[in-house]
């Protein structure tokens, strides 16, 4: 197998338990590089537990999950994988004493040794990739949550990863605010950069997935394309769920 072909996250038959809750059951999913997964399913399903899995935010009990080549084992490698991942929450997380712009040199700085005009520049580049050029220098409080999502974004960016992970982005959002972020996430999209995305907003899942992977019940049951997904559903649950959110 070549390089071009390995893919850049692999899982196989991964479990977790949260004392007698099996939140994952066996979860498999092969994603190359510069594919766009967006990750369905009802509350409670493993979604979010999955993702976070995969930069071991979450620990998982049983079975194997490689990203880029590095295996993630029992605590090991966590720093290796974590620079290679990135990751964007429901909630934004920022830093409120330091600016937008200091939020986003941080980590470069302090892990990468970056210098730091080099962090700044950089970090101004993703301010302005992210449509909020003009925002450096303020905090995060005097900016909206739209806005704040952005500069979480541009943050994850800072590092370079070769993976971003997406845990509900657009959630927390008023509704005006959703579209801001769901167009910089469709730029990255179109980028090439590889995505894992744990979202509810079926639109984007439509226009930017490659792939659609439903999950219940702490398991993947339908991993298809957006079109098939919408239009020939295979599982029962998949069908009701479409039915709910579709309102037929």
């Amino acid at each position: 197998m070549t390089a071009t072909t390995q893919p850049i996250i692999s899982t196989k038959d991964v479990h977790k338990h949260y004392g007698h809750f099996h939140a994952l059951r066996g979860v498999n999913i092969n994603v190359q590089r510069g594919e766009v997964v967006v990750i369905i399913g009802p509350s409670g399903s493993g979604k979010s537990t999955f993702i976070r899995t995969i930069n071991a935010l979450e620990s998982h009990d049983k079975g194997t999950i490689v990203v880029d080549g590095i295996t993630l084992k029992d605590g090991q490698n966590l720093d290796a994988i974590r620079r290679e991942v990135g990751m964007v929450f429901q909630s934004f997380n920022l830093f409120p004493h330091l600016t937008v712009l200091e939020n986003i040199t941080l980590a470069p700085i302090r892990v990468r040794k970056t210098s730091k005009a080099d962090a700044n520049q950089r970090g101004l580049e993703l301010l302005k990739r992210v449509g909020i050029a003009e925002q450096a220098g303020k905090y995060p409080a005097q900016l909206s949550g739209g806005q704040q999502q952005r500069v979480a974004i541009a943050r994850a960016l800072a590092m370079d990863p070769k993976v971003m992970l997406f845990d509900e982005p657009t959630s927390a959002l008023d509704p005006e605010m959703i579209k801001e972020v769901l167009d910089v996430m469709k730029e990255l999209a179109q980028s090439g950069m590889t995505m894992l995305v744990v979202t509810h907003e079926m639109g984007f899942a439509r226009e930017v997935a490659n792939r659609l992977v439903f999950f219940d019940q702490g398991n993947i049951v339908e991993d298809t394309t957006p079109e098939n997904f919408y239009n020939n559903p295979q599982h029962e649950r998949a069908k009701a769920f479409l039915s709910k959110i579709l309102g037929h």
